[in-house]
């Protein structure tokens, strides 16, 4: 019986929150991330308008929206992005037919709870970034058997 009262308590610790520029499009994740990355890729630089996007990565069945869905658009043959239909934040990216979301980290109230342990698509980087030498690097992407943990 303890052992239940203790995966209860931990799953209330690990519920976060976070939302978009204007509040419209609101989100709580439970339990924790199954990882967190900053990817470089030329798609996330064009959709974010920025160097890189730190994203961290739940089971679809973790995500709860609290306000307005975030709109969908393809971004590649294989990807979809979410983004506020109303600030245009970007919001979420997912593999077409995965069972995994990744969400924009800095949306969230406590973005620290999410720290990066790795890089993907370093090779997309403008020259002028500096990459964290505690992270693991990727010139493309990675396999999920990769830098576990």
């Amino acid at each position: 019986m303890s052992a239940k009262l203790n995966q209860s308590e931990n799953d209330r610790a690990c519920v976060h929150e976070g939302g978009c520029l204007c509040g419209h499009v609101r989100f709580r994740v439970t339990g924790a991330a199954n990882n967190t990355a900053n990817c470089h890729c030329r798609l996330c630089q064009k959709a974010a308008g920025a160097p890189f996007v730190t994203w961290s990565e739940f089971p679809r069945s973790a995500l709860k929206w609290l306000g307005a869905e975030p709109t969908l658009r393809d971004s590649s043959p294989h990807g979809e992005r979410g983004h506020c239909p109303k600030c245009g934040s970007a919001v979420t990216f997912r593999f077409k037919g995965s069972d995994d979301i990744d969400i924009a980290t800095a949306l969230f109230d406590e973005p620290n709870a999410f720290p990066p342990t790795f890089e993907i698509w370093t090779e997309s980087s403008p020259s002028w970034i500096a990459h964290d030498p505690k992270l693991s690097q990727y010139a493309q992407g990675r396999t999920k058997d990769q830098d576990k943990g």
